[in-house]
């Protein structure tokens, strides 16, 4: 059973950056994802990466946010730049054999506030 650890949240002013880590305890899938869950929302994508590099992002994070992963470490990445408010969630990570896929356990997440 592979487990989620994922770290770097915290608390972050306006138009900070955070950079979190999401490291596996055994083999990725061919496509890793980040996901955030705000309160009071569903939980919803926010980016997502293939092993050979395409990328996929939602609309509000176009720009601002960009995915990464390191296959030989299980670790996947998320950069995040001119972090906004409506961006405070916990984020988590997650992946499957195609887009969109969640099939490991969900992990702890890492909380990220963005606020003044």
């Amino acid at each position: 059973q592979v487990r989620l650890v994922e770290s770097g949240g915290g608390l972050v002013q306006p138009g900070g950056s955070l950079r979190l880590s999401c490291a596996a305890s055994g083999s990725i899938f061919n496509v890793m994802g980040w996901y955030r869950q705000a309160p009071g929302k569903q939980r919803e994508l926010v980016a997502e990466i293939t092993s050979g590099g395409p990328t996929r992002y939602t609309d509000s994070v176009k720009g601002r946010f960009t995915i990464s992963r390191d296959n030989a470490k299980n670790t996947v990445y998320l950069q995040m730049n001119s972090l906004k408010s409506e961006d405070t969630a916990v984020y988590y990570c997650n992946g499957g054999r195609g887009w969109g896929m969640t099939s490991f356990d969900w992990g702890q997440g890492t909380q990220v506030t963005v606020s003044s």
